[in-house]
C-alpha cells in the first residue's frame, strides 16, 4: 500500500515537472531592422549563439522575424539599430513578446 502511494506521488511530481517545462517562453536576440508606426510590431535580424570579440551578442543569421510587442513589458524603448533580447510565446502564427530587453541601452538603465 505504501509503495503504491509513493509511486503515485512520484508519478504526479514527475508529470507536474514535465508540464511546467513546456510553458516557458522562447527567446530571440537580434538587431532591430524596422518598427511599425504604432510601435506594436518590431522586425529583427536574429543572431546566433556563436559569440566572439567582434560579435558579443552573436553573429547575424540573415533570418528576419516579426514580434508583436503590444502586451510586452519593455525596458527602454527600442529604436532601429538597437540589439534586443525578446522573450516570446507563439500564439497561432504570431510571436507575442512577453518581455523586451534593450541590450544596447541597458547601461543607461543602471544610472
Amino acid at each position: 500500500m505504501k509503495r503504491n502511494l509513493l509511486m503515485g506521488l512520484v508519478g504526479i511530481v514527475a508529470l507536474l515537472f514535465c508540464v511546467s517545462l513546456t510553458y516557458g517562453a522562447e527567446v530571440a536576440e537580434g538587431k532591430v531592422l524596422k518598427i511599425e508606426k504604432d510601435g506594436t510590431l518590431v522586425t529583427i535580424e536574429e543572431y546566433d549563439i556563436n559569440f566572439s570579440k567582434d560579435y558579443p551578442y552573436g553573429h547575424p543569421t540573415g533570418v528576419q522575424s516579426v514580434y508583436n510587442l503590444s502586451n510586452a513589458l519593455i525596458g527602454m524603448t527600442p529604436a532601429v539599430g538597437d540589439t534586443l533580447r525578446i522573450a516570446y510565446e507563439v500564439k497561432g502564427k504570431e510571436r507575442m513578446a512577453v518581455r523586451v530587453m534593450n541590450i544596447t541601452k541597458q547601461d543607461l538603465m543602471k544610472k
